[in-house]
């Protein structure tokens, strides 16, 4: 991978920090398109929610149900699975048999071949999101972190970073010359050296997500903040963070290939959502709470002799802790944009 970047380089002069931050993630030796790219699981190098048990699939199961219903119940109903890693979130949404099961397209799109090579059968495994509309929704969970970003670096003004080798052949940083006009996200000033992202690929996305859905939603589930002068005012390797093997990793310049490099996505440079809330909050709003009673009660049913089920029932008490966890997964973002029908009333 380092190879990739130090002759594109060599041929064009410091890329931007976005360009290697593309290379690093998706380049034909990156962390996510490598034969053996970066997963989510205990095993892999994070811990994503659908990978915490199947009661977070089960949840969803109850939001995909509440859209068809309020989009008159379509004949085709499709789930775009935006960043679906191995197909965890498949199985489990799949496995609640949801009341949308007969009319429900699921899509799991994957960059990563060796991913998509564990997505379960009854389902279409792509590389790439759909080109027509659709009736239905697209979650993203966990991807706007991942997606490439511009870097902008505050010395005597905002400057854009960029990537070049150094004499030692190591990559280093260089600065451009002050960005004009400056974003409006970031604030007129700051300490030197302070950091922000740019994440206008982000906000494409769910630009692109939102006119491929004709009627329905889109979600975005990520760790985030609301505004970006929040994260220009912070030590910056608190929300620019690596990950190896379920650990911190380097510094985000190094172990190329061989790390993830992921922030906190600052909402305010995303087209405004209908909804904000937390992912304890969302998963609180569509039952949560009563799938982990109903499992409390099948378990003190079988509680004398358990079965598997039994024991998956019992499973959601300790699931939902993680997921409501205010410290940790719980503290998500959740950000909804609906597209309404003729039907919907203003407060829906």
């Amino acid at each position: 991978m380092t190879e990739e970047i130090r002759a594109l380089i060599q041929s064009e002069g410091p890329v931007p920090f976005e360009r290697f931050m593309e290379l690093a993630l998706y380049g034909a030796e990156g962390f996510y398109t490598k034969a053996d790219g970066g997963s989510a699981g205990r095993r892999g190098d994070f811990i994503t929610s659908p990978e915490v048990g199947p009661l977070f699939g089960a949840v969803i199961a109850r939001y995909l149900d509440a859209e068809w219903k309020r989009i008159g119940r379509p004949e085709i109903f499709t789930f775009v699975d935006a960043g679906a890693g191995p197909g965890t979130l498949a199985l489990s949404v799949l496995a609640t048999r949801p009341e949308c099961a007969d009319a429900l397209r699921y899509v799991a799109v994957e960059v990563s071949a060796g991913q998509c090579a564990r997505h379960p059968e009854g389902i279409d495994s792509v590389a790439a999101m759909p080109e027509d509309e659709f009736d239905g929704v697209v979650i993203a969970n966990e991807l706007l972190d991942n997606l490439p970003f511009r870097l902008a670096v505050f010395d005597a003004g905002w400057r854009e970073a960029f990537v070049d080798v150094g004499s030692d052949g190591r990559f280093i940083e260089l600065l451009s010359a002050p960005i004009d006009p400056v974003p409006s996200c970031l604030p007129a000033t700051g300490a030197f050296g302070a950091r922000a992202p740019l994440i206008g690929r982000a906000a494409a996305f769910v630009d692109d997500a939102r006119r491929l859905v004709r009627r329905g939603s889109v979600l975005v589930i990520d760790y985030g903040t609301p505004i970006t002068a929040m994260l220009a005012g912070r030590p910056y390797r608190d929300w620019l963070r690596t990950y190896r093997g379920n650990e911190r990793g380097e510094h985000y310049l190094s172990a190329v290939g061989l790390q993830d490099i992921t922030i906190e996505v600052p909402i305010d440079q995303l087209p405004e959502p209908d909804n904000v809330r937390s992912q304890a909050q969302f998963l609180q709003l569509w039952g949560i709470d009563e799938l982990v009673a109903e499992g409390k009660r099948v378990w003190d049913e079988q509680a004398a002799r358990p079965g598997l089920e039994a024991m998956k029932m019992r499973s959601r008490i300790s699931e939902a802790e993680a997921l409501l966890d205010p410290t940790g997964l719980g503290s998500f973002v959740v950000a909804e944009w609906r597209v309404p029908t003729p039907s919907d009333s203003p407060s829906s």
